[in-house]
């Protein structure tokens, strides 16, 4: 479920945002949105279905949980993705780069060329634009990242072929 929180600027200034918020939400609705407003979303955990990774894209059982994407002007959008061992993306480009904030497990990442790289909790990873790589879990070990990506005239991804078992675990 998503919560719009709606606040004037002017009521932040005066301090009468307690008492906008509170007479808003008492009622079960966003207050007014008559002076000049700046609203804030939040998405709560959970209230979001839990998606399969396509075939298409990925390689064994990949979950998609939380995706979510910016509102003009921004153009972030991103999801919470989890691998399970042995799984996958294929490889891809990103128009803008993509970053990955891994949250749990081990995993791996490789640019075409380079060497395939560890990644593990806490490690954040910067795949330039355009640049061809994949992302995943390792062969025994499960792995969940934050992706995030912003769109270039609308297109955040170009899916390219799928990994190979060789390239995986070579």
């Amino acid at each position: 479920m998503t919560e719009a929180i709606t606040v004037s600027r002017r009521a932040v200034l005066t301090g009468a945002v307690a008492a906008l918020l509170s007479a808003g939400l008492a009622h079960g609705r966003t207050p007014s949105n008559q002076l000049g407003t700046t609203i804030m979303n939040i998405t709560r955990g959970g209230s979001q279905a839990s998606a399969k990774g396509p075939a298409e894209y990925f390689t064994g059982a990949v979950r998609i949980d939380m995706r979510f994407k910016g509102t003009a002007p921004a153009r972030i959008g991103g999801a919470i993705v989890t691998f399970e061992p042995g799984a996958r993306t294929a490889w891809h480009t990103h128009p803008l780069g993509q970053t990955l904030i891994v949250t749990s497990g081990t995993g791996w990442v490789q640019m075409e060329g380079g060497p395939k790289e560890d990644i593990r909790p806490g490690d954040i990873v910067w795949i330039p634009p355009g640049e061809k790589h994949w992302h995943g879990a390792t062969a025994t070990t499960a792995m969940s990242h934050i992706a995030l990506a912003e769109a270039l005239d609308g297109k955040t991804v170009d899916w390219l072929e799928k990994v190979s078992e060789a390239q995986f675990n070579g």
